[in-house]
């Protein structure tokens, strides 16, 4: 384990790894407000807002399991030392800036676990995995996105079950104002699951470097500061991704955004409460695609969602390949 690290470097390393947060909020906030922009409940600039808020205090809401497993459930501790962060750091961020180039909502989370998984297995080959923690995050890839889909679908059929009775008037009015409150659980979801890999991310460096002590935890600061980092790239939007999100797959009304959103939360602190570091970009996907798809098949823009489930395969692998090389090329520096 590296103990070596000087001050500067460590203090440069975590704001490497608050920019991957802070990218992350810019990448996911599509996540957060697609639906509602989509639907017109919300202006996206204030639609920003309310979901950076929500992002925010997530951390008064959930425990810090999924923060643990991306410390200690991705590569083993004992593995990690400046130039295996940075490397997954750069091969996260490298993934992220060129999908949200594209437009394309790829993952935020999985290129971060990709970078682990690549830098480490560069330094130390597969045994750099922990294989337990690995294969329960590459299973979420699936059940994330089917979960979301199939709560969907469950709440719009139970949903017009229940408005039959009501005039179209007024079912849009009513969930107008219940995407407010789907919208802001959705927000809080995102804030729990994506915010605490940063938050792994740093706290395994940390004790990397012995400022923790023998058990592996993570310092209130990290916290704070993660979630301010990913309530800060929220702010500054990502309407790319937005329009991808919220119109090129399926038009949304209230009520189907509702729908989704509600879907895509319960999924998400499913996952946060079980220490499951998911995707919220698959989450929302699977969830939107679940809301066309009641409707009726033909409402789905299938071919978006295949190119978007392209990006999810080829993410971990993506960000690994360039997490590997960035950490060969700081090795050769180095020498």
């Amino acid at each position: 384990m590296d103990t070596a690290l000087g001050f500067p470097v460590l203090v440069g390393l975590i704001a490497v790894a608050l920019l991957f947060d802070f990218l992350n909020g810019l990448h996911d906030a599509a996540n957060s407000i697609a639906t509602i922009v989509s639907t017109r409940v919300l202006r996206p600039h204030y639609a920003v807002f309310w979901a950076a808020f929500f992002n925010f205090v997530a951390f008064a809401v959930f425990g810090l399991h999924v923060a643990t497993t991306i410390g200690t459930g991705i590569i083993e501790p004992s593995i990690v030392d400046a130039n295996v962060i940075f490397a997954a750091l750069v091969g996260a961020i490298v993934w992220n800036l060129i999908t949200w180039g594209l437009g394309i909502p790829s993952s935020s989370s999985h290129a971060l676990i990709g970078g682990l998984v690549g830098a480490g297995m560069a330094k130390a080959g597969l045994s750099a995995a922990v294989w337990s923690g690995l294969s329960k995050t590459v299973a979420a890839i699936v059940l994330s996105p089917l979960v979301g889909f199939l709560l969907a679908m469950v709440l719009v059929a139970i949903v017009s079950w229940a408005s039959v009775r009501s005039t179209p008037f007024a079912v849009d009015r009513a969930f107008r104002i219940l995407q407010f409150a789907s919208a802001s659980l959705y927000s809080l979801g995102h804030g729990g699951n994506d915010a605490q890999k940063t938050m792994g991310i740093v706290a395994v460096l940390l004790y990397s470097q012995g400022q923790l002590g023998a058990e592996f935890s993570v310092p209130f600061w990290v916290v704070l500061a993660c979630q301010a980092s990913m309530a800060l790239g929220t702010l500054m939007g990502g309407w790319r991704i937005v329009r991808t999100m919220g119109l090129r797959i399926t038009k949304l009304t209230p009520m189907q955004g509702f729908c989704a959103e509600t879907g895509g939360a319960a999924t998400l602190f499913m996952a946060t409460f079980l220490g499951v570091p998911v995707s919220t970009t698959h989450t929302i996907t699977g969830a939107i695609v679940g809301v066309g798809a009641a409707r009726r098949a033909s409402a789905v823009r299938w071919n978006v969602a295949g190119s978007i489930v392209y990006a999810w395969v080829v993410t971990i692998p993506a960000s690994g390949l360039v997490a590997a090389f960035a950490y060969w090329a700081v090795q050769m520096l180095s020498r």
